[in-house]
């Protein structure tokens, strides 16, 4: 049964006096028809021949956009799942009739936005679905494919109205003004071509979206399991040509990716952290604490590189790897659509002004706050001691393990010794730690290869959202306007959650012998003490008054890295370990009491769609 949305308002037939777009309380009002929209395909040069056919690569664009004689801004994705994975938690995919027109534009962008006075443009990456050229995965190839139609949309890039003819085509309805966004691999894009600092790129929502594709496959110097390479995940959405021409750019991923976990010159170039001070569109960032697919790091990294005078906002939900529209969609459709009127349509509606960042710190229970980090929050040093979690240096040391097959439950729960745990005293008020974390451990492997894992945990009994945090329900509602081919529907979903002992709030994972540098690792000489640094993920947890803050500290996380060559036993130094957090609030003295967890929230991995 389909129910409608709330948003959802009848359009009034387009005529030739039909303005662009019209303001009811507010907002943009749907007054196109979708039933007339224009749908059409433009096939943009995008200046490389990667796929050495001696011919410049074209990057397909399907477009919907209201029949109207006013110039519309455009909403745009770019995505190398359309005709594959497929979009959204119903896996759409793009259809298209018998002359080649697009049909079916996957998600509600389309249904909603266009009769409010918006364009959709779907971008296939070059080397996917009706694109020429190659997949790089983050690379030249992929902000090729967004910087190009951008170009092409504010008139300083060539289109074609075919793949390899010569007839040229024009953007003459589009204002050049371009908001683009995406899930996962999709925002990845959003914030690579942000990162270029390209003219007419007003805003980005990247969605879990990655920030640095090192970060993806690695760990300072540790790689996760799966895909060794991103030459493994790019040929699983090659087209046919791809498949054929594109060896070259493929052992060129191969060769940059090493397995020992190396930071290359080739991760150097899928870094968009590197050029986010390029930054001048603004961003709407989305991210699901128990993410760890994309990892809560990406995000935190490149909203802290970005300018300070670049206009932020942030949802920061309990979800793993979840589109916002199958969370919190009735808010989510809402604020969406004031944030692109406010960019794209530039209607003085104050969003911006607006609380930064909105948390959620139960299943369906937000809170705001006016700027994140919030106000007060300070870089707060923790050190482990045999007294445990405090702000006094510990002495002596700690030794375990490494048996190479720990989890994060069997660590938590008491039943695994591979790992050291340190808490303060229960807390008598509530400790909020929101930021970026790092670790820095003074340890002697008894091997020449070791892997480290450290955790901030929340110690305490609470609801929380388990698995991805969503389950999908029979009912539907309906966001914008259905057409022949393409409805506005999906089905609902409502919060999976359940009750935890412990919540691990931030995590992080390296190998010793990059301790030095990620770029050139380094001989470990077994016995010899080593001081390394490394990252834990970005949080915004509140841990309430009478639990405590842990810190973990073991070898291999066999749920999230891959085992060393030989298993070590690894003595922690406490003098020089230490933890620096973001803190708002006071650290009670440290504590020496066992922990223990018999249920913990750990995350989940997901696919990367």
């Amino acid at each position: 049964m389909a129910l409608a949305g709330a948003l959802t308002l009848t359009p009034i037939p387009a005529t030739a006096a039909t303005p662009a777009f019209s303001l009811s309380g507010g907002v943009s009002a749907p007054i196109h028809s979708m039933a007339d929209a224009v749908r059409e395909t433009v096939y943009v040069d995008s200046g490389l021949d990667l796929d050495g056919d001696g011919t410049r690569d074209r990057v397909t664009a399907d477009i919907i956009r209201p029949s109207t004689t006013g110039r519309v801004p455009v909403i745009m994705e770019a995505s190398p799942y359309y005709q594959s994975a497929g979009r959204g938690n119903e896996s759409e995919v793009k259809t298209y009739d018998s002359a080649g027109v697009p049909v079916k534009f996957p998600l509600f962008y389309d249904n909603y936005f266009v009769p409010r006075g918006y364009a959709v443009v779907l971008v296939d990456f070059l080397g996917t679905n009706r694109s020429r050229g190659c997949v790089d995965v983050g690379g030249q190839s992929e902000i090729a494919s967004g910087t190009a139609v951008i170009d092409w949309l504010n008139g300083r890039r060539t289109g074609y109205t075919t793949l390899t003819g010569t007839a040229t085509k024009t953007a003459s309805w589009s204002t050049g003004a371009v908001g683009m966004i995406g899930k996962s691999w999709d925002g990845s894009i959003a914030n690579g071509v942000a990162a270029t600092g390209i003219d007419g790129l007003k805003t980005i929502v990247p969605i879990a979206a990655i920030s640095s594709w090192y970060d993806w496959f690695r760990s300072d110097g540790v790689a996760y399991p799966g895909y060794s390479s991103p030459t493994g995940l790019g040929s699983q959405f090659e087209n046919s040509n791809a498949r054929s021409r594109c060896g070259a750019v493929r052992t060129q991923m191969t060769n940059g990716s090493p397995a020992n976990g190396d930071y290359t010159a080739m991760w150097q170039a899928r870094d968009f952290v590197r050029n986010a001070s390029r930054v001048k569109a603004s961003i709407f960032a989305i991210h699901g604490q128990n993410d760890l697919n994309v990892k809560t790091l990406q995000f935190g990294q490149f909203w802290d590189a970005v300018p300070a005078t670049v206009p932020k906002k942030l949802w920061f939900s309990q979800t793993a790897h979840v589109d916002p529209f199958d969370f919190r969609r009735g808010e989510w459709v809402a604020t969406l659509h004031r944030w692109f009127d406010r960019w794209l349509l530039n209607v003085p509606n104050g969003i911006e002004n607006e609380p930064q960042v909105s948390a959620e710190r139960a299943p369906d229970q937000w809170a705001d706050d006016q700027k994140w980090p919030p106000a007060g929050t300070a870089s707060t040093v923790l050190r482990p001691s045999s007294s445990g979690l405090g702000t006094a240096p510990g002495t002596g040391t700690a030794a375990f393990t490494d048996n190479g097959s720990a989890t994060p439950s069997t660590w938590l729960s008491g039943s695994n010794t591979g790992r050291v745990i340190y808490s303060t005293a229960p807390l008598t008020s509530d400790l909020r730690v929101a930021g970026t974390s790092s670790i820095t451990v003074g340890v002697s492997s008894s091997t020449p290869t070791a892997h480290l894992t450290a955790y901030l945990v929340d110690y305490g009994p609470a609801r929380v959202r388990t698995g991805e945090g969503i389950r999908t329900l029979t009912t539907e509602s309906c966001w914008g306007e259905s057409r022949t081919g393409d409805d506005a529907c999906y089905r609902d979903t409502e919060a999976t959650s359940g009750n935890v002992d412990a919540q691990i709030i931030a995590r992080g994972w390296a190998d010793l012998a990059n301790y030095a540098s990620l770029s050139t690792p380094r001989t470990i000489t077994p016995g010899t003490r080593y001081s390394m640094t490394f990252r834990l993920s970005t949080t915004d947890h509140v841990i309430p008054a009478g639990h405590r803050l842990g810190l973990l500290i073991g070898g291999t996380d066999s749920s999230a890295i891959v085992r060393p060559s030989q298993l070590p036993r690894l003595t922690v130094d406490l003098a020089s370990t230490s933890v620096r957090v973001p803190l708002l609030g006071s650290v009670p003295s440290a504590s020496a009491d066992q922990l223990t967890a018999t249920s913990v929230s750990a995350g989940t991995t997901g696919k990367l769609g």
